[in-house]
């Protein structure tokens, strides 16, 4: 008898105990486990990478508190370009009132007759989108109406540049009287491009999938 309980004790590893290799073999599993899991892991991608993807994307409202909400921010936005415009136009309006006027060349008046008309086309599609919502008001198609009316904004916004540019190279021919002008007014008119479209488009490509 103390034979046999003598080769037992002899076939067990000395040192390590059952719960020690118990443990030893639940280590080992969580580690393939893991090895696996970081396989799977697309190159270049970590742990939080992963946990932010798992996150719910965008917010939780119907289609009309979608709608409502894009609206007050277009609403926001439309303010910001109408205060420049109707300052830019109101003083058009008031130029060809003015002595001067009758002394600049005949190419100057024909950019500014331009320069009036861009600025009238202007005004009308960024004031746009506020006869369009009065008019389509109650019809529960508030997500067309923002629709149209942002693309109204976008298209005043393209005049509103063009006006801007035209108002400028006016300025400067009876200004200076230089043909520098033109190459002036190309640099701001590239500057405008950049911050209104150039660097929101990057943006949106860059950053949203």
């Amino acid at each position: 008898m103390p034979e046999a309980e003598t080769g037992q004790r002899e076939d067990r590893p000395r040192g390590a105990s059952d719960e020690e290799r118990a443990g030893g073999s639940r280590g080992r599993s969580e580690d393939g486990a893991g090895r696996a899991e970081r396989a799977e892991r697309p190159p270049g991608r970590s742990g939080d990478q992963d946990e932010r993807d798992a996150r719910p994307r965008g917010r939780s409202e119907s289609e009309d508190e979608r709608a409502d909400r894009q609206w007050s921010e277009l609403v926001q936005e439309i303010r910001v370009a109408q205060t420049g415009v109707q300052i830019l136009f109101g003083f058009l309006l008031t130029v060809v009132f003015t002595p001067i006027f009758q002394d600049i060349s005949e190419t100057d008046k024909n950019i500014y007759i331009l320069t009036v008309i861009l600025g009238s086309t202007a005004t009308g599609a960024l004031i746009g989108p506020v006869s369009f919502h009065r008019i389509v008001s109650g019809r529960r198609i508030k997500h067309k109406a923002v629709t149209w009316a942002s693309r109204l904004t976008f298209l005043g916004l393209v005049l509103l540049l063009a006006t801007l540019c035209s108002a400028l190279l006016l300025v400067m021919r009876v200004v200076t009287h230089d043909s520098f002008a033109p190459w002036l007014v190309a640099g701001v008119f590239a500057w405008y491009l950049l911050c209104w479209f150039v660097l929101p488009f990057w943006a949106r490509w860059k950053h949203t999938d």
